[in-house]
């Protein structure tokens, strides 16, 4: 049975596409077979890996308000053990549609339930807002991942987040956990990141993930090839960064232990 991550943070700009692609191909390059959804309409993950978004006819979209099976949608990418639920511009008319349709919230949920036994992680990229789509993608997540940038307004916005992750949690999923804090955009150079990291790990100690995301030119150049950055340069040092992120994902979910003794 495969875990539902969903990498989510309403404020714009924190690195969660990246996130969620590089975790995704560093994942699936450790042997670990991973579905990546673009729950975005900005299809960002979608050319991300390598696809044009104009060119997706089946997608999240059609999935939410049809009944089109998520199977018949997904598709492989040049990452080994990669797969892609994708997305497109309708996307953004999903949220007035499923405003009348009966169980709005559990939409994703159903249709992911079987993908789970196919799937060892299932990540869901999330749009950056707090609307009816993300909250589908956290009522059928096991976890969410949390994004945020080193940065002066880093947890402007957070308390708000992990609000709505509590109202899920009495609500909706009961089951929702924190799967962690991730500190993206560091910069060694600076003062202020250091000071942000100090402050994020003082207020949410345990939350926040030992694997710190640096700053760095080939991370952003990747998501122009359409290209992971385990497929754009795995030696760089944001992929290193990623892959470390990956095996602290793993351990925490005690799964290092029993793919080596397989």
């Amino acid at each position: 049975m495969g875990k539902i991550i969903a990498v989510a943070n309403q404020k714009g700009g924190v690195g969660k596409t990246t996130s969620a692609i590089s975790l995704g191909a560093s994942l699936a390059v450790l042997e670990y077979k991973t579905l990546l959804i673009d729950a975005d309409p900005q299809a960002n993950a979608t050319s991300g890996v390598g696809m044009d978004p104009g060119a997706v006819e089946k997608g999240t979209y059609e999935c939410l308000v049809s009944d089109l099976d998520p199977k018949e949608a997904i598709i492989e990418t040049e990452t080994p053990n990669l797969y892609l639920l994708p997305s497109h511009m309708d996307l953004v008319g999903a949220e007035i549609e499923m405003v009348s349709m009966a169980d709005r919230e559990y939409l994703l949920k159903k249709k992911l339930g079987k993908l789970k036994e196919e799937y060892d992680f299932i990540l869901i990229d999330c749009s950056p807002s707090l609307g009816l789509t993300t909250l589908n993608a956290l009522t059928a997540a096991d976890s969410i991942l949390i994004p945020v940038q080193c940065e002066y307004f880093a947890l402007e916005g957070l308390g708000k987040l992990l609000n709505t992750v509590k109202i899920v949690q009495s609500r909706l999923n009961p089951q929702l956990k924190i799967e962690g804090i991730l500190l993206t955009m560091y910069d060694s150079r600076t003062r202020l990141s250091k000071q942000v990291i100090e402050e994020v790990k003082r207020v949410f100690k345990s939350l926040v993930f030992e694997s710190v995301i640096h700053r760095n030119t080939r991370l952003g150049e990747a998501p122009s090839f359409g290209k992971s950055i385990i497929m754009y340069d795995i030696e760089s040092k944001g992929a290193r960064n990623y892959l470390n992120l990956a095996k602290e994902v793993l351990i925490k979910n005690g799964l290092v232990k029993l793919k080596s003794e397989a």
